[in-house]
């Protein structure tokens, strides 16, 4: 007989019932009825009952076994009675009953359980994370991921990419956050960056003939944790193609994405595809972001002109004075709700900074609310047709610029979306936002700048350049969003260096800066560059949507917490001055804060 198991705790079956059995693996719960102690031991697999009588030899030993302890247990395999049987577990119906118990190694007492549903605080579960990995269903969800990962790999090789890795210790990257720094010991003063993303490597990779890459790719990024965001590293599967178009990409990645959310979605419908394709002026539109829920039922519209010259003084004065933009965001079947509904949503407005939520409501009587109230019936008409509101529906509105009004009434979507109870369940809807605009104007400075990936294709290339005002150009980029999560953005890229060095002129960059930044992969495009164009869906985030997981840290094994601290391995940590002075590196720390005096 093996020395710790001849099965694991999730594989006896009734079938093996008369026979004898070891097991290894953790106590998990404990409960002594006087002359009988039962244990379930749990493993990697799952969950065997084991009991044990109190006239054995080992019964102490066993009694004595805290929770978390690792044994090893022998025993006869025997049926539970009917009454007794578990249907919750795959071993319910039967039982170990115990001979021989080895303790591997005694648990001290824990200072989180493992057994039960109690929740931790993050500090602590981040701390013991190791105890928090074998919680069931943190558990489940690093199957799941690992699940995931195997299904990303064989879809992609089953459309001929290869898997190609690409350096790890590289240099700064045009990604946009904070580079994470290694220091040269035999080059001092010169330091390596951890990969934002391997971006420059697969297109180098294009211009070096191998036509597609994949890869699941570790990304850093000096930037602040999010709840869909971890910081300082992320996966993604990054890919890319030769010679493609933008729906080329589209149809290689889409099957990929709708047979794993399909594979592992647990019976949730999912987005046939083709995705919807969104241009991100719609997205802006209809929806107030780049990233739609299409869960979400409600559409936001521009009724600027049932406002522009009308009675309703705030409205039109923003509209004359100020360029302002007027949405409208219906709220299906709100007519109905009680005066606090519309009270408490104003509050929320101003809470968020706006100036409060103006609203007419439609009911078989006509329009009310204050909004109506100075408004005539032409206009108010108006508003109910392009809105699409209908008798028992109200709708809100948003008055700002075009930038902010969006922003605020994508707020109010998802706000009265949940107050209302509209969201699609059980379904993941995919879509493409395209179309971004290539620059934008950053009102501080009023200079032009890059509004999404500076080495993106422009559409209509170097004549759009030459010839169309800059912000009213549009670029190869696309975000692809699964319920109003951004999985990855991608493009078709910039392979012409005259257009790259013309686009980045236009954003303020001279030629010397370009060729100094990006030299290296404008070199590469002057020897030959195919079109190519790629993207990089995120692994976290594809596994927390799967896993139905608000928090992105639930999916991954050991994460940092928000502050980018380790705190299990207790990273980041000082090093020894003989380890600085052999990396040429003299401390200049921020002087502590001092501490206010105490009032007496």
């Amino acid at each position: 007989m093996h020395l710790y198991r001849t099965h694991t705790c999730g594989q006896l079956r009734k079938s093996d019932a008369g026979s004898t059995a070891r097991l290894s693996g953790w106590v998990h719960r404990k409960r002594d009825h006087g002359n009988l102690v039962f244990v379930d031991l749990r493993d990697h697999y799952g969950m065997t009952q084991c009991v044990i009588d109190i006239a054995s030899p080992v019964f102490k030993t066993l009694e004595g076994a805290r929770s978390e302890s690792v044994i090893t247990v022998t025993g006869k395999v025997v049926e539970r009675s009917g009454d007794t049987v578990n249907t919750k577990l795959p071993t319910g119906e039967v039982e170990l009953q115990v001979d021989e118990v080895s303790v591997q190694s005694a648990a001290d007492t824990l200072p989180m359980m493992v057994a039960g549903e109690q929740e931790f605080p993050e500090d602590m579960r981040l701390r013991y994370r190791f105890l928090d990995l074998r919680r069931e269903k943190l558990h489940a969800n690093m199957l799941l991921r690992s699940n995931v990962i195997a299904s990303l790999r064989r879809r992609m090789i089953a459309q001929n990419f290869v898997e190609y890795q690409t350096p790890i210790l590289t240099a700064s990257s045009p990604e946009g956050a904070r580079d994470y720094l290694v220091v040269s010991r035999v080059h001092p003063g010169k330091f390596y960056a951890l990969p934002q993303a391997p971006q420059q490597f697969k297109q180098l990779l294009m211009v070096a003939g191998f036509d597609r890459y994949f890869q699941i790719a570790p990304c850093f990024r000096d930037e602040d944790g999010r709840a869909d965001r971890s910081p300082g590293e992320f996966y993604q599967l990054d890919f890319e193609m030769s010679f493609v178009t933008q729906e080329d990409v589209f149809s290689a990645i889409e099957p990929v994405l709708h047979g794993v959310f399909e594979e592992f979605g647990g019976g949730r419908k999912v987005t046939p595809y083709p995705f919807p394709r969104i241009t991100y002026d719609d997205a802006m539109l209809k929806y107030g972001s780049d990233k739609p829920d299409l869960r979400n039922p409600l559409i936001i519209s521009d009724v600027t002109e049932a406002f522009a010259g009308s009675g309703f003084g705030i409205f039109a004065k923003a509209i004359a004075e100020k360029g302002a933009v007027v949405r409208a965001i219906p709220a299906t079947g709100a007519a109905d709700k009680p005066r606090s509904f519309f009270d408490k949503l104003n509050e929320w407005a101003r809470e968020s900074g706006a100036g409060g939520l103006g609203y007419i409501i439609f009911d078989a009587d006509g329009a009310k609310g204050p909004i109506a109230k100075n408004l005539d019936a032409d206009r108010i008409e108006k508003i109910r047709q392009i809105s699409g509101a209908k008798v028992g529906d109200a709708v809100f509105f948003a008055c700002d610029k075009v930038g902010a009004a969006a922003k605020f009434a994508g707020l109010v979507r998802t706000r009265l979306c949940n107050e209302l109870d509209l969201l699609e369940k059980d379904i993941f809807k995919f879509c493409w936002t395209v179309d971004f605009p290539m620059y934008e104007l950053n009102e501080d400075t009023g200079k032009i700048e890059f509004s999404h990936n500076p080495f993106s294709m422009p559409q209509g290339e170097m004549d759009a350049l030459m010839n169309q005002d800059p912000l009213t150009i549009k670029a190869f980029q696309y975000d692809i969003v699964c319920n109003g999560v951004e999985l990855s953005s991608g493009a078709i890229r910039n392979h012409r260096p005259d257009i790259m060095l013309k686009a980045f002129e236009i954003a303020g960059y001279p030629n010397e800066e370009v060729e100094a930044r990006f030299g290296g992969m404008l070199n590469a495009f002057r020897f030959g560059a195919p079109p190519h164009g790629g993207s990089a869906p995120g692994v976290d985030r594809i596994v927390m949507l799967l896993a139905d997981e608000p928090n992105i840290r639930e999916v991954i094994l050991f994460p940092m917490n928000q502050q980018a601290q380790d705190l299990l391995m207790q990273a980041p940590a000082e090093t020894t001055p003989e380890r600085l002075k052999e990396l040429h590196i003299k401390l200049d720390l921020p002087k502590p804060k001092k501490e206010m005096p105490q009032q007496p």
